[in-house]
């Protein structure tokens, strides 16, 4: 498909640790002028660790946006320049205390398209061999273990409210060469 949109100009309005925001000004199709907002970020990765019983191994931890404990499968930021499967395997083990050299891709997804360019890569573990958390000093996360299905009802019912979580589920639970 051939960009008909074309940016002209991007100003950095906020640098932070870990978001940019910046203000795009781009001229449509019409050849109408517009400025669009962006919230840049280097990406991320997550890992649904699932157990030799076949238990997913999920987290608790508070998150701001929600003000509240959440829970969800390990994930962190990308360091620059980082593999995302690196990133997975990292945050598996900081989080879980499990380690896994059986770690497959399942699939990537914007993770607000309408106004950022994050892109979470989800992998699956399996295999998982014990070692130790290794928490951030500002991280307080809780291990739990729960069956698949009991994840999905817990989409339904509300009790799971993480979006990056919810699609990974669903897509771990509908992939097909299961």
């Amino acid at each position: 498909m051939e960009h008909k949109i074309k940016r002209l100009d991007r100003k950095e309005i906020f640098n932070g640790k870990r978001v940019h925001l910046v203000i795009d000004t781009l001229e449509l199709e019409n050849k109408k002028i517009v400025e669009w907002e962006l919230v840049t970020h280097p990406g991320a990765a997550a890992i649904i660790p699932v157990d030799e019983d076949g238990n997913i191994i999920m987290v608790r931890q508070y998150r701001n946006a929600a003000d509240d404990y959440v829970l969800e499968i390990p994930a962190g930021g990308l360091e620059p320049n980082e593999d995302p499967m690196l990133c997975a395997s990292r945050e598996l083990e900081e989080e879980t205390g499990y380690k896994s050299n059986n770690i497959e891709f399942l699939y990537k997804f914007y993770s607000s398209i309408g106004i950022t360019d994050e892109i979470i890569s989800i992998y699956v573990a399996k295999d998982l061999v014990k070692t130790q958390q290794n928490l951030d000093e500002d991280e307080f996360v809780t291990v739990e273990r729960y069956k698949l299905d009991d994840l999905i009802n817990m989409i339904y019912s509300g009790e799971l409210s993480d979006n990056k979580t919810i699609s990974a589920l669903l897509a771990y639970k509908c992939r097909p060469n299961k």
